[in-house]
């Protein structure tokens, strides 16, 4: 990207309604459910678990890197199994949507000691997103613990999702991952998300609206 001259001004028109604003990812927002699919690697070979899925999508506040805005949800997922009480997989982080781009990008964060930061391109009418990142990048890289570096190396992640007509979404995450003893494996999730309650409003729009009410 071309960085201006000035760096430090932050843009004068920020608009507080953060849902107004999220270009493609509006239709992410909101609370969702849904059963999905993992196949993920064992010591005796792929393991395929059916999962049950809640993600949580909020929007956030207006956020500038100087003269760089962004409109954007906190997420946070949490799936589980049909045969086991513990928590198959947490994770949290934030959509974030560069309207003057079209840049998108997927933060991630997993309580394995694992952090990523995945982008791409969308129009704002756009039904299909796909973001990305890869290990070794000091842009839209991947960065894991010393054992998770050893045993499971996460060399790439994309995530592609598409918004149906019915107002459901799904997606399909593949990552690839160098395991110990075994080499390249293609661990691939997905599923098909049901909105179970709506968003609610940004914190400054809500301060807002109280000023004014």
């Amino acid at each position: 990207m071309q960085v201006p001259d000035d760096i430090f001004t932050e843009p004068d028109d920020i608009n507080p309604d953060t849902l107004a604003h999220l270009g493609p990812l509006r239709r992410f927002a909101g609370i969702w459910e849904g059963h999905g699919v993992d196949v993920n690697p064992k010591a005796d070979g792929p393991e395929t678990h059916q999962s049950i899925e809640r993600m949580v999508m909020q929007p956030i506040d207006a956020q500038a890197n100087g003269p760089q805005l962004f409109y954007g949800l906190r997420y946070h997922t949490h799936i589980n199994t049909p045969e086991e009480e513990i928590t198959f997989h947490d994770q949290v982080g934030y959509w974030l949507w560069e309207p003057a781009t079209g840049l998108i990008m997927q933060t991630l964060a997993i309580p394995r000691a694992q952090v990523a930061l995945a982008g791409g391109h969308a129009g704002p009418g756009d039904t299909k997103l796909t973001v990305s990142s890869e290990r070794g990048r000091t842009d839209y890289g991947i960065c894991s613990t010393d054992f998770l570096e050893q045993a499971f190396r996460t060399d790439s992640y994309r995530l592609e999702v598409e918004f149906h007509s019915d107002g459901t979404w799904s997606y399909i995450s593949t990552t690839i991952l160098q395991v110990a003893g075994q080499g390249p494996f293609q661990h691939v999730d997905r599923n098909r998300f049901t909105k179970v309650g709506e968003a609610d409003l940004n914190p400054w729009l809500k301060v807002a609206r109280n000023r004014t009410a």
